[in-house]
């Protein structure tokens, strides 16, 4: 299984970010898919997540500002990221979950500064 980020870049804070996700295989297989990230000096924290039924789940600090998303006709999981702010700025990775395994994707780094 291969996981592929993309969409990171450098944004101003309050702006926006998408973050995708592309699976090598279909997004069904997976029992759960995730965004991670981690800050320099700080360790990966869990940013949000779904499950196969479409249940979400998100860290304290992102609710109502990120939005986890799916494309299962594209194989691609998602991350919208609205009024960012500069302790946002971190190495985005997403992962998946099919039991008994984890897959990881190298990261995207998102960037918040003025």
């Amino acid at each position: 299984v291969q996981l592929q980020a993309s969409g990171g870049g450098l944004v101003q804070p309050g702006g926006s970010l998408r973050l995708s996700c592309a699976a090598s295989k279909s997004l069904f297989s997976f029992n759960s898919m995730g965004w991670h990230r981690q800050a320099p000096g700080k360790q990966r924290e869990l940013v949000a997540g779904i499950n196969r039924s479409g249940n979400t789940n998100y860290a304290d600090s992102v609710k109502g500002r990120f939005t986890i998303s799916r494309d299962n006709a594209n194989n691609t999981l998602y991350l919208q990221m609205n009024s960012l702010k500069p302790e946002d700025t971190a190495l985005y990775s997403c992962n998946a979950f099919q039991q008994p395994e984890i897959y990881w994707g190298k990261g995207t780094q998102v960037t918040v500064s003025s």
